[in-house]
């Protein structure tokens, strides 16, 4: 008896570019952006090299589709729901909030980071990095800041959370006790936010 890998248990027996994006980005968050091979990704999603090529010309294809799924992702998942806060300071919080408890994206942001010098990879993070300070420099202003001290404190939130992805992903630190994690979440959250 053979059993379909769980990507293809839902389906009709075939992947759609989404499934092998969805399949590279968890290579990447498991292995780095150096892992995507059309081979390994094939054996893992259980299927022939010939399924990728229905749907990519290239692993660079792919890593490009990967990403800007991604990014989508990235962007509607945290900031699209975030926007219906209107007050400015509970908007902050949440992000916060979000932020901090969230694992997949910052192993994935985490191994992108470690990839800037790849020529898909560094645009990817420009874009998002820049949409990122723009969202807390906004969030930062309509909480009360005039527009210079704003975007200071989004670069310095900014700072503060790949800072952090920096010692607990990248320098293999043991992840802080929940109650330690907690206390430190709120005082970045009494810090940063006016």
């Amino acid at each position: 008896m053979t059993t379909e890998s769980p990507a293809k248990s839902d389906r009709t027996g075939r992947l759609s570019a989404d499934d092998w994006a969805q399949a590279a980005l968890d290579l990447i968050a498991e292995q780095g952006v150096a892992a995507v091979a059309v081979e390994p990704l094939a054996r893992r999603l259980g299927v022939t090299k010939g399924s990728f090529y229905w749907h990519f010309p290239s692993r660079e294809s792919l890593l490009v589709a990967a990403l800007e799924r991604w990014e989508k992702t990235e962007q509607e998942a945290i900031f699209g729901q975030l926007e219906q806060i209107a007050d400015p300071r509970q908007r902050l919080r949440q992000l916060f909030d979000v932020v901090a408890h969230e694992v997949t994206s910052h192993i994935i942001y985490s191994a992108l980071l470690k990839a800037l010098d790849h020529p898909i990879v560094a645009p990817v993070i420009g874009r998002v990095s820049q949409r990122r300070l723009e969202w807390l420099a906004a969030s930062f202003r309509q909480a009360g800041l005039d527009p210079h001290a704003a975007l200071n404190r989004a670069r310095l939130a900014y700072a503060a959370y790949v800072g952090f992805l920096q010692l607990n992903l990248q320098l293999n630190q043991t992840r802080l006790p929940r109650d330690e994690f907690e206390a430190f979440v709120e005082h970045m959250m009494a810090t940063l936010i006016p």
